[in-house]
């Protein structure tokens, strides 16, 4: 094994002495930064105290970082309630207003005043006011319940009595949320403002440059940026839409730097990351690199071949499939970088490395009848599950995603279901977004297409599943068959025959369903899935969750202070930090920290969906009228460094050491994808838009400079 260092040990460093010499990984809560957070990031260069991060007495930065309608991060950058998020995180605002007449997503929107500004429906942003540990309070008379179910209910008591009675004000929420695998629970007071207007998004050319050939790519050229509002009543508080409201006031917005980034400056990131696993046992970790990931990686390589066959041949099939496209590489190009990135790091080695040390430390501590079964556990278990696990990928993929006839499939069932279970009503309703629903679907649809796929993904999926749990439909057939007979025979594959369907009387539409070919097709892979595998696989998903809580428990006991564990991302918000930094993916291989405006034009390609650019960009490029923004006749674009990110810190501020906006966070760069799981400062990096050019395409590409008059510029 390949000498470790201690940058590298994030998930054992609570057995390792303790050297403040680099920068480790981590998603911190920011009321707990006191102490070798606070020492940490001083060293990388802070100049902040922790209370300017987080403080409920008086304003601090947590006060302008909302949660961008529960998916995305945003940032508050003036005193009259504007703010700013990723181009992909308003994208379905920015498209819900775009019309043929009025094509935003095309050219680009800006509201020249507030009345020019849209209102969105559904969208929300919400503010952290106050957090509180309430861990005791929540756990209270379940230490004497061995019997999962009930501790669980009592559990759930407690935060339902917490949540309704902790002190708040009558415009706010409480919300409490489990943390270190329900070993901790933080009390969350929070204020959800409705009523978020779009101010101004650059077009998709800029916003979206790139598209998805760059997804989870450096070096990246991306304008990843929107701009919305938030409006509240006349007293600043949550309501609401309503012509009468005002902007909203923060208690704290975002002054931003112009003065750029260089290798080596602090950067910090605020944000709501969603999901990580940075703490499971070797035998999980190796089971997603060996097993898992590859079996999802090669249904969605099938898929992708037949697709690509298709679009290649024919340019109406390429634009219909464009995003069917991108959307199934998204993940698969994900995957693929994370599996390298845990196989290039030695993420299971490390782990393994890490699970003797624990198997010493409980000897030494004494505490073998307590946590000696965890490690044989999950030893077991997961052997167990594997199987399981692997039939319930391979299942979403198929039924789920990817294919249009199955996906439609199981959406007619959920409509009969809603039918038998709830009536007529319940039934009329839901059909009616089925029949919007199906507009899209079968708008970017082309029969053969789908078919081909079918028959691609359904053999390897009848290879891939384990035998004794594929659906007995599909132990022996011949797919090419199967699939003539499928697109030839069943409703699913038509868009016309479909709405027919749709339009039937309660009784019709059951009995057409029985005679389907398609439909009693997908039933069955369903029926045989919830009946066969699905039962298995959450109770043993269960008694892992159950070890997991006790694992954590244990490395929580055996750490000290200086240990810093940081409990795994759950949406809510936290603080990561590290610095400005380019790396080396490969031998030979280096990147540098920033991008500009010339790589744009390097990857430039006239009227390409990922790789146009607008004229005007291209005007401002020939000139070099880069304005305030550009450096040495150059307009940087993109940078780099080693925030611990993922997925919901898209559109996070990135902070530099005085606390203002350097930077918009989108993205992590494809090597370093497995950060999820295993954090390696050498190789992960999270993408972020340069604040700089954000400014240059509002003022000197999209005229819109009024809107820098209320921001707050720092040279």
């Amino acid at each position: 094994m390949k000498k470790i260092n201690f940058i590298l040990l994030l998930l054992i460093s609570y057995l390792l002495p303790f050297t403040l010499t680099a920068q480790q990984g981590g998603m911190w809560i920011p009321s707990l930064l006191e102490g070798m957070n606070a020492k940490e990031m001083k060293s990388l260069g802070m100049k902040m105290s922790v209370s300017d991060i987080y403080n409920i007495n008086k304003s601090s930065l947590k006060d302008a970082v909302p949660h961008f309608n529960g998916g995305c991060t945003a940032e508050m950058i003036s005193n009259q309630g504007l703010l700013l998020t990723n181009h992909h995180c308003g994208y379905g605002q920015i498209q819900a207003h775009s019309s043929v007449q009025n094509d935003y997503l095309t050219d680009g929107f800006w509201a020249k005043n507030l009345s020019e500004e849209l209102p969105n429906k559904n969208l929300v942003v919400t503010f952290i006011v106050r957090i509180e540990d309430v861990t005791k309070k929540v756990l209270a008379d379940t230490q004497n319940l061995s019997d999962e179910t009930l501790r669980e209910a009592q559990i759930q008591r407690n935060i339902a009595f917490l949540v309704k009675n902790s002190p708040k004000e009558s415009w706010q929420e409480n919300r409490i949320r489990a943390f270190y695998e329900g070993n901790q629970y933080i009390l969350f007071v929070v204020e959800t403002f409705k009523d978020v207007r779009l101010v101004g998004a650059p077009p998709s050319s800029i916003g979206k440059f790139g598209s998805d050939t760059d997804n989870w790519v450096w070096p990246r050229h991306t304008g990843d940026f929107s701009l919305f509002r938030v409006y509240a009543d006349k007293n600043n508080r949550p309501a609401e839409y309503s012509k009468d409201n005002v902007p909203y006031r923060p208690k704290h917005f975002f002054p931003i730097s112009l003065k750029g980034v260089k290798a080596g400056d602090f950067t910090m990131v605020f944000g709501y990351p969603g999901r990580t696993e940075e703490y499971l046992p070797a035998v999980a970790v190796e089971q997603i690199v060996n097993v898992l990931n590859p079996a999802k990686i090669g249904i969605r390589d099938v898929i992708l071949k037949t697709q690509d066959g298709f679009m290649r041949a024919n340019n109406e099939i390429k634009i219909k499939y464009a995003s069917k496209y991108a959307s199934v590489a998204n993940y698969w190009k994900k995957w693929i970088g994370e599996t390298q990135g845990l196989k290039k790091s030695n993420a299971v080695a490390i782990k393994r490395a890490q699970e003797q040390k624990f198997i010493q430390e409980v000897e030494k501590r004494g505490k073998t009848a307590e946590y000696g079964h965890i490690l044989p556990q999950f030893a077991e278990k997961y052997t167990q599950i594997q199987d399981y696990a692997l039939a319930a990928d391979l299942y979403w993929e198929l039924a789920q995603r990817n294919i249009d006839l199955i996906a439609n499939g199981y959406k007619i069932l959920q409509l009969r279901n809603a039918l038998r279970e709830k009536g007529t009503q319940s039934f009329v309703d839901r059909k009616k977004n089925l029949l919007n629903n199906f507009e899209t679907v079968f708008k970017n649809y082309d029969i053969n297409v789908d078919k081909a796929v079918f028959e691609q993904a359904i053999s390897y999926y009848a290879k891939t599943m384990p035998k004794a749990l594929l659906s007995p439909n599909l132990q022996q057939f011949d797919a090419h068959t199967l699939a003539d007979k499928l697109y030839k025979e069943s409703f699913l594959a038509s868009k016309a025959e479909m709405d027919k369907v749709l339009n039937l009387p309660d009784d019709a539409f059951e009995k057409r369903l029985k005679n389907d070919v398609g439909v009693q097709f997908v039933e069955q892979i369903i029926s045989h899935f919830y009946e066969t595998v699905m039962p298995t696989y959450q109770n043993l998903g269960s008694e892992i969750a159950t070890l997991q809580r006790t694992y954590m428990k244990a490395i929580l006991e055996f750490s000290k202070p200086q240990d810093r564990i940081f409990p795994d991302a759950n949406s809510t918000l936290r603080v990561t930090y590290g610095k400005v930094a380019g790396y080396s993916p490969s031998d030979a291989v280096t990147y540098d920290y920033i991008t500009y405006l010339d790589g744009v034009m390097e990857k430039y390609v006239p009227n390409d969906y990922e790789f146009d650019v607008p004229a005007k960009l291209r005007e401002l490029y020939e000139k070099k009228d880069y304005g305030i923004y550009g450096v040495n006749g150059k307009m940087p674009v993109c940078f780099i460094a080693t925030n611990h990110t993922t997925g919901g810190n898209s559109g996070s501020p990135a902070i530099d050491a005085q606390g203002n906006l350097i930077g918009l966070n989108f993205d992590r760069v494809w090597e370093g994808t497995m950060s999820d799981i295993h954090y390696d400062p050498k190789i992960c990096r999270n993408i972020m838009v340069d604040m700089r050019y954000v400014l240059f395409i509002i003022d000197k590409y999209a005229g819109a400079g009024y809107l820098l008059n209320e921001m707050k510029l720092v040279k």
